[in-house]
C-alpha cells in the first residue's frame, strides 16, 4: 500500500454509521476510505456467534427499508431479528398503560430488534463486495486542511487526503475535538443495566416498556423467546443491581411477572447516560455523524435511527451535486446541518421531557400523565397517528 492516500470521503470510525456512511457513498460511485483505531469488530465469516449479543437495537422500518436499498439487510441473519408488533407503555405510578398495535394503524410492524453483531457482519459483507479502502489499527496524529483538501496523518506516517472528512468516531470523537467543535452536555445521573433474559412466556413480538421517576425498564423482543432489557436507573440502583445475583428477580418483581420466570443469559453490562449534542455539525471539510455528533437517551430507543437518518441526509444531499461541486465545500454541507440539527433537537426535547415529565413531584402533572394515557387508549385516530410516528 502507498504510504499516501486519496479519496473523495475519508470516514473516521468504523461502528454502524461509520460503515454505513462507507456503504451508502460507495454506492454513489465514490472513492472512499475508511479508517479505524481498532481491529475489525466482527470478521466477515460465515456464522455469528451463537449467544445473543447483549447490545441490541430498535430499527424503525424506514431505517430497516434503507438498509434493503443499500443492500446491507440481504447480508443480515434474519432468524435473528425480531418484528415489533405492538408496544407497551405502563406508568408505573398511576398504574395506566398504553398499547400501540401496529395492526390498528394498518402497518404490519412497528420496527424490529436486531442484533449489533448482526449488523456489523452485514455491513462488512457488503464493504467487502465495494470499493473501499479500509485501515484497520489506525491512530490518527495530525488533520490539517488546504484549499484543495483536507489531509489525516497517522501514527504509522501514511497520510490520507480527501475532498470530505466524516467523523464517526464515537461519542469522544477525536476528529471533532481536532476542528474545535465544542459540545453541549446533559447528565442524566443515570446508568444503564443490558442483558438478556430467556422468558417462560411468550412475547408476542411486544416491545414493553416501564415509566417510573428517573427509572425506565424496556424489554425488547428477540427471536426463541429471548428478551433484551435496558433498564435506566439511577448510577446508585444499577451498582446494586449489576452486583446482585437476583437481577432477573428485580425485573421480575418490575414487570408484576408478566412473562413469567425470566433466566438471565449472557453477561450483564452496563453504561452512562448522558444526552451530548455538537455545537455544530460541520466545519471545514468536516461533516459529525453519529454519536460524534448526538448522543441521547436510550428510553426513546432512537439512538441507532438518528445516527442513519444522519447518513442517509448527507447521501441525499451528496447525491444532488454537479460535476463542478466542492463536496467539502463549508457552504454546501450547511444543508445537511440545518436538517440534522432540526431533527436532533426535537429528539433531545423529546427524551428529556419524558425523562421529566414521569419523574415530576406534581401532582397535577401526575395525574394528567395518567389521564393522557387513558384517554390516548380511547382515541382512535389520536392513537394510530402516534403509531405511525413511533414506526
Amino acid at each position: 500500500m502507498s504510504s499516501n492516500l486519496s479519496a473523495e470521503v475519508a470516514i473516521v470510525g468504523a461502528g454502524l454509521v461509520g460503515l454505513a456512511a462507507a456503504v451508502a457513498f460507495a454506492q454513489q460511485g465514490r472513492s472512499v476510505v475508511l479508517l479505524d483505531a481498532k481491529k475489525p469488530q466482527v470478521k466477515s465469516v460465515a456464522k455469528l456467534k451463537k449467544a445473543w449479543d447483549e447490545r441490541v437495537y430498535a430499527l424503525t422500518p424506514e431505517s430497516e427499508s434503507w438498509l434493503k436499498s443499500i443492500g446491507v439487510w440481504a447480508f443480515v441473519d434474519v432468524s435473528r431479528v425480531s418484528p415489533i408488533h405492538a408496544m407497551h407503555i405502563v406508568d408505573d405510578v398511576n398504574e395506566k398503560n398504553l398499547i400501540l398495535r401496529a395492526e390498528d394503524a394498518n402497518l404490519p410492524k412497528l420496527g424490529v430488534i436486531v442484533e449489533n453483531q448482526n449488523l456489523i457482519h452485514a455491513l462488512n459483507q457488503q464493504i467487502s463486495a465495494l470499493d473501499v479502502t479500509v485501515i484497520t489499527e489506525a491512530t490518527c496524529q495530525t488533520l490539517n486542511n488546504s484549499q484543495q483538501d483536507i489531509v489525516l496523518g497517522l501514527e504509522d506516517g501514511r497520510q490520507v487526503a480527501a475532498k470530505l472528512m466524516v467523523a464517526a468516531d464515537g461519542v469522544n470523537s477525536w476528529v471533532r475535538n481536532q476542528a474545535n467543535i465544542g459540545i453541549t452536555r446533559k447528565d442524566f445521573y443515570q446508568t444503564a443495566v443490558v442483558a438478556n433474559f430467556k422468558t417462560e412466556k411468550p412475547h408476542g413480538g411486544v416491545a414493553r416498556q416501564w415509566f417510573a421517576p428517573h427509572d425506565v425498564l424496556a424489554l425488547l423482543p428477540l427471536p426463541d423467546n429471548t428478551v433484551s432489557i435496558v433498564w435506566s436507573v439511577s448510577t446508585e440502583k444499577a451498582a446494586q443491581l449489576l452486583n446482585s445475583e437476583q437481577l432477573a428477580q428485580s425485573v421480575l418483581a418490575k414487570t408484576k411477572g408478566e412473562l413469567g420466570d425470566l433466566k438471565l443469559v449472557g453477561k450483564t453490562q452496563s453504561f452512562a447516560l448522558n444526552q451530548q449534542t455538537a455545537t455544530q455539525f460541520i466545519a471545514e471539510r468536516i461533516v459529525l455523524v453519529g454519536d460524534a455528533a448526538h448522543q441521547i437517551h436510550p428510553m426513546a430507543g432512537q439512538g441507532m435511527n438518528l445516527g442513519l437518518r444522519d447518513v442517509r441526509q448527507l447521501q441525499a444531499v451528496l447525491t444532488n451535486t454537479h460535476a463542478m461541486q466542492d463536496i467539502g465545500e463549508t457552504a454546501f454541507l450547511r444543508n445537511y446541518e440545518r436538517a440534522r440539527q432540526a431533527d436532533v433537537a426535537t429528539m433531545n426535547t423529546l427524551t428529556t421531557g419524558l425523562d421529566a415529565l414521569f419523574a415530576s413531584e406534581s401532582e397535577v402533572l401526575k395525574n394528567m400523565t395518567g389521564w393522557g394515557l387513558k384517554q390516548l387508549n380511547r382515541q382512535t385516530i389520536l392513537k394510530k397517528l402516534l403509531i405511525q410516528q413511533a414506526a
